[in-house]
């Protein structure tokens, strides 16, 4: 299935489940850049992030399979998982990436401008896709 398929299920049943309202009101009501999320060149500049920050906890497969991942608090993410997909929103995962997850070992990175932390989420949010 394509992303698009998926930010557009996602958008509305997180819009019926309430899903973004247990975020901070801040991060309830930013807009998602729909076509950013659904760009391969953003796919691409998102994969270079990961690959740069993330892949040490996440594995090099974004598997949650990092050589770090023994190590932390919290089981690293796992976004080659469908079930990971879709248990999220476009906007939870912006929040998870600008301020990390208290009590784990997720940091914040809220050095990344906006446009890179949805390069990084358009990356994530699409590697199911890619397959094994």
């Amino acid at each position: 299935m394509k992303i698009g398929v998926w930010i557009m299920l996602s958008l509305a049943l997180s819009a019926c489940s309430g899903e973004d309202r247990s975020l901070p009101p801040k991060y309830r009501g930013i807009p998602v850049p729909l076509e950013q999320l659904e760009s391969s060149e953003a796919r691409e500049r998102g994969q270079a992030l990961f690959e740069q920050h993330c892949v040490l906890c996440h594995g090099i497969r974004a598997d949650g399979k990092g050589v770090r991942h023994r190590y932390l608090s919290g089981a690293p993410a796992n976004f080659r998982s469908k079930d990971w997909r879709a248990s999220t929103t476009p906007r939870r995962v912006y929040f998870v990436l600008r301020e990390g997850v208290q009590g784990t070992s997720m940091p914040a990175w809220p050095t990344f401008e906006p446009e890179q932390t949805w390069d990084l989420a358009a990356y994530v949010l699409g590697v199911h896709e890619e397959g094994p």
